[in-house]
């Protein structure tokens, strides 16, 4: 089956929605969301995030330069399967170099790749984190991490900023979806 076949076979074009920003911004919330919205009008999608990923296929790799280079690699093979297979995927990785994003960007192919920066201000996402990983950083108990220890890249030419802080995870999910769906249309 090609997948110009596998796209008929589930009415939409496959595509990867790519969430980038920092730990807290609500990357995954929104990837759910957006997961919620789109199979609610009818397209097949897949939510590729921390939690389903770095427990399992990538459970091997740290968090140095080079292991988190790998891990997005891994991440954009992935979903270019899975995009070959016609779905819609939604990931939601930190992924804080410019140069990773742009690797899984080749590798799943630029008319697939739709990328998405969740910019909401580090002080949020600070007070939304539960595990004390920020804290735990600054302190210097926690090495290398995104924003502290660690350099985040902003993209330069994102589809689509969303600030977390300013609009509820449903409205937010809606505008991006209304951003990227006609990519999405069969």
């Amino acid at each position: 089956m090609s997948l110009e076949d596998r796209a008929a076979l589930l009415g939409q074009h496959p595509a990867t929605v790519w969430l980038t920003g920092l730990s807290g911004a609500g990357k995954s919330t929104l990837a759910f969301a957006l997961e919620h919205y789109l199979t609610g009008k009818g397209h097949a999608c897949f939510v590729l995030d921390g939690d389903n990923v770095r427990h399992g296929l990538n459970r091997d790799l740290g968090f140095s330069a080079e292991h988190r280079t790998e891990n997005i690699r891994r991440i954009a093979e992935v979903a270019r399967l899975m995009n070959d297979a016609g779905l819609v995927v939604l990931s939601a990785f930190i992924s804080p170099y410019r140069a990773d994003r742009e690797l899984a960007r080749q590798i799943i192919g630029e008319d697939r790749f739709i990328e998405v920066y969740v910019a909401t201000p580090m002080v949020i996402c600070e007070q939304r984190d539960v595990k004390g990983l920020y804290q735990r950083a600054r302190s210097g108990e926690i090495a290398d991490f995104t924003g502290i220890s660690a350099p985040y890249e902003p993209p330069e030419n994102p589809m689509a900023i969303i600030d977390t802080s300013l609009a509820t995870v449903d409205v937010a999910s809606a505008q991006l979806a209304q951003i990227f769906m006609p990519r999405l249309r069969f």
